[in-house]
């Protein structure tokens, strides 16, 4: 049995604003939010005619979230639970029984590989497990940060063929061909795992909600008084400035991935944590990516264009139906594809 909601409801029937509703309310707005989930906050709002109604909605959120954060978890184990971590644990050994959760991810990982020419690349565990014990380091002991020598990471790069991570969909068993090699879900599992539980959460009657969970947000259908989801990108450079723009959802995600995320300072340099896998450093090309699709788990795909040039990711993004993005570049300048919503 899943153990109960450890949340805390931390706003309850806030007043609705009337003077900008499309029809009259007939719920309550309520907030919860819980830390325990993918190493990041998740929140959670929503619209229900009770307190109860509400806390039993975050309730088979949470838990559902809970589920797949323990299946792609590479640092803990669970009992009874074969999750990426044992994967990693048996490479060059034998196949892993698996969840089929976790085949779907990988193999839609796969197709984000090719979708993004490689800049998704769940098997580059290897070279990102460095520059996370570098970072952990550095943030630890300031005194002490230091950047990974190159040779270290070239060679961790010669383990990182995506091409050998072997999927047996019948018996579902995953089995990585070289020992040296592991994989690092961190760039998807986020959006996936939302995109997924908003899915499973409109099946079970959820029909207003809205899910983040770090800087995966996605909407399910519309607000309790009758608009839609008003979500703000945050401002990468002044994060305590006014939001860069707000978008207007339904039934749809925004996803950023950004250098204010997790980062630490070399010599008075940040060095943050999406590694460009061509030079196995952080990228330098902006401040932030803002992904809009439907698919959550799309979005946080797409979302690694952050590593390449604008001119390459645009050319991505204009190539794909119903998908957008936004750019913030390092001195604060905007750069749009050509359907973004721009408002103020």
């Amino acid at each position: 049995m899943l153990k109960k909601l450890m949340v805390v409801i931390v706003a309850l029937m806030m007043a609705l604003n009337s003077a900008s509703c499309a029809s009259k309310p007939e719920n309550n707005r309520y907030e919860a939010e819980f830390l325990t989930l993918f190493d990041t906050v998740t929140r959670i709002v929503g619209y229900a005619e009770s307190k109860e109604a509400f806390t039993d909605q975050a309730q088979f959120v949470h838990d559902s979230l809970e589920e797949y954060h323990q299946l792609y978890d590479i640092y803990n184990d669970y009992e009874g639970i074969n999750n990426v971590k044992t994967i990693n644990e048996q490479a060059g050994k034998a196949p892993v029984k698996v969840d089929p959760r976790i085949i779907d991810l990988l193999l839609f990982s796969k197709e984000s590989y090719e979708l993004t020419d490689g800049q998704l690349n769940v098997a580059m565990g290897a070279v990102l497990k460095i520059w996370h014990d570098y970072r952990t380091e550095g943030i630890d002991n300031p005194e002490k940060a230091k950047l990974p020598a190159v040779e270290q990471l070239e060679e961790a790069a010669k383990h990182a063929d995506i091409n050998k991570v072997i999927i047996d969909k019948e018996n579902s068993t995953v089995f990585l061909a070289d020992p040296e090699m592991s994989l690092d879900v961190g760039g998807v599992a986020k959006g996936y795992a939302t995109e997924q539980v908003a899915q499973l959460a409109a099946q079970h009657g959820i029909n207003s909600m809205l899910i983040s969970v770090g800087g995966n947000v996605r909407a399910i259908g519309i607000r309790g008084d009758g608009t839609s989801w008003r979500v703000g990108v945050q401002n990468p450079i002044d994060q305590d400035g006014a939001n860069v723009c707000d978008v207007n959802l339904i039934d749809a995600s925004l996803v950023t991935s950004g250098t204010y995320e997790r980062y630490y300072i070399v010599d008075g340099v940040k060095y943050h944590h999406i590694i460009d896998p061509d030079t196995l450093f952080p990228a330098r090309y902006f401040a932030s990516v803002t992904i809009l699709c439907k698919d959550s788990g799309k979005a946080d795909a797409l979302a690694k264009i952050f590593n390449m040039p604008y001119e390459e990711g645009l050319a991505l993004i204009e190539s794909l139906p119903d998908t957008e993005a936004l750019w913030v570049l390092e001195d604060g300048s905007l750069k749009y594809s050509s359907g973004f919503p721009i408002s103020d």
